[in-house]
């Protein structure tokens, strides 16, 4: 598993952090860590997912990952 620390743009309270989490947490091949306002921590297996498609799971909530 890689780890990776991911800012993203858009977020501004607790259900922007619960939509984040949750998608992240249905998506095969990504442990969450932490989300926050602003960043989310997690692991990836690079084998099942790429940290472009990770960033496209998050765009698809409506949220920019810088």
């Amino acid at each position: 598993m890689e780890a990776a620390h991911l800012n993203i743009e858009g977020m501004t309270c607790e259900n922007c952090i619960r939509a984040i989490d949750n998608r992240l947490r249905k998506t095969p091949g990504i442990r969450v860590d932490k989300v926050v306002v602003g960043a989310v921590d997690l692991h990836y297996d690079a084998s099942k997912i790429s940290l472009d498609e990770i960033s496209e799971v998050i765009s698809d909530e409506g949220y920019t990952v810088e």
